[in-house]
């Protein structure tokens, strides 16, 4: 973990937020103004032997309904999910030492919200969802071949939103926030469901 942040208060019960996403966004604020990534997350899966799986995704928006990221429908994390129906995410912010654990179900967003997202990503990037045959293995030079490939057909014009491309909705049901303090002693609260609102407890670090 990372050294300690003297001029960053305690965690504590009586300023915790009643909704895990308005306390969530809270931190988001300091973390985009001092984190070099802010929105890298580790999505956390299972395979169809029960076997856990984890990578790196990019956290592409949270709001009442949920944390949302995007990919390939055709790799090997959203078969897991598509099967499971279930994922956990981790967000870990060095700097500020902490750490936002998220548990919950999984649904695929409608193509509207993936056309919406993909519309802003940068050309290089709309290109690279048509060129990788994600978690498939290739040969040499497969991705620069299908590269030349793809830029010749799109050339002179927007790139469209690959069929296979698309994104997930984590629908939040534990919400847990961990402050990093001296001697191991962190601060670490649980927000779970509860009816309509939420149940927020305190957890031995």
């Amino acid at each position: 973990m990372s050294p300690r942040r003297p001029d960053i208060p305690r965690l504590r019960r009586a300023d915790l937020a009643a909704d895990p996403i308005a306390q969530f966004e809270d931190w988001w604020e300091l973390a985009v103004a001092e984190v070099p990534l802010p929105d890298a997350m580790t999505l956390a899966t299972v395979d169809e032997h029960g076997a856990p799986d984890a990578r790196m995704v990019l956290l592409k928006g949270v709001g009442p309904d949920g944390f949302r990221f995007f990919t390939n429908y055709e790799s090997a994390k959203a078969a897991q999910l598509d099967r499971s129906g279930r994922a956990a995410l981790v967000i870990y912010w060095r700097e500020l030492d902490r750490q936002v654990r998220v548990r919950g179900r999984v649904e695929r967003l409608s193509a509207e919200d993936a056309d919406a997202y993909f519309a802003t990503r940068p050309r290089e990037s709309q290109l690279g969802a048509w060129v990788s045959p994600q978690s498939r293995v290739i040969p040499e030079g497969l991705l620069e071949e299908r590269l030349r490939e793809f830029e010749e057909r799109f050339a002179g014009r927007e790139v469209p939103r690959p069929p296979h491309w698309g994104g997930y909705l984590v629908r939040h049901e534990v919400v847990e926030f961990w402050q990093g303090r001296p001697g191991r002693v962190h601060d670490r609260f649980r927000y779970s469901r509860d009816g309509e609102g939420w149940r927020i407890d305190r957890v031995g670090p």
